[in-house]
């Protein structure tokens, strides 16, 4: 059964998360904070399609735990992709990787799974957008390209969650990678908008247990598991208030 809210509070919700999401929009500081505080700064220091694109996939896979030890190991991930990722995969510079640690359980050898699974993609779709754009939504994108990078390895990765079934509310929530795709296809002030094939409406949010908490304190959420499940019904929620951009409340959850 879909949650309806009683309008009232309806309207007090909703006028509480256009109220933080504006605040945050509008001030310059909050915005270059929260930046240089969150793995979106790595695909922000590039400027070619490519780069941005891998540096964005990258950035999320390794984006759990602590903040400050999660930049700490995206700055040595990517130094040793110098000058730049989509030249390190293209040109198969990841070979010459070892298995030293890079971020918890992601070793270098996990780096040459991405990076050889990414080359891959490149050379079948031509950029990232191409492969996700290729089915009818985001949920067949994540599982098209789960499928594709274990194609080119030969076995899955356990950082790349599986979304189940197409049909199915059955999955993970695949958080990193709905993470992955507001930055590419939503347009700023944090998110980066390279994407033009997908709009922000087909989005969904990405949840963490912070969002997920705020949302069932809030009433927006119900469901007491953070799966994909949890996804849809707060992302269909949040499409109720904003229907062209539902993704963009986030920043606000995440912000209360």
């Amino acid at each position: 059964m879909p949650m309806i809210l009683p309008l009232p509070r309806k309207r007090r919700i909703i006028h509480e998360l256009d109220r933080w999401y504006t605040k945050f929009r509008s001030s310059e500081n909050l915005v270059r904070d929260f930046i240089a505080r969150d793995p979106v700064q790595f695909p922000r220091r590039y400027t070619k399609r490519a780069d941005i694109e891998i540096a964005a996939f990258l950035a999320v896979t390794i984006a759990w735990g602590r903040r400050d030890l999660i930049l700490r190991s995206a700055e040595k991930m990517f130094s040793l992709m110098e000058p730049g990722p989509a030249a390190f995969v293209m040109g198969g510079d990841y070979r010459k990787l070892k298995e030293r640690c890079i971020h918890r359980t992601f070793f270098e050898d996990d780096l040459k799974y991405f990076c050889k699974g990414l080359k891959s993609c490149y050379v079948k779709y031509g950029n990232l957008e191409k492969l996700f754009a290729s089915v009818p939504d985001i949920w067949q994108g994540i599982a098209l390209f789960r499928e594709e990078m274990a194609a080119a390895n030969g076995r899955y990765s356990k950082h790349i969650a599986s979304p189940g079934a197409a049909d199915s509310g059955a999955g993970s929530a695949c958080k990193r990678i709905n993470l992955a795709l507001r930055w590419l296809v939503r347009n700023g002030p944090v998110d980066i908008g390279l994407w033009k094939k997908i709009r922000p409406a087909a989005l969904y949010i990405p949840l963490d247990v912070h969002v997920a908490r705020t949302s069932r304190r809030l009433g927006l959420l119900k469901r007491k598991s953070n799966d994909k499940k949890a996804v849809i019904e707060l992302t269909e929620k949040l499409r109720e208030f904003c229907p062209q951009d539902p993704v963009k409340y986030d920043f606000a959850l995440f912000g209360l």
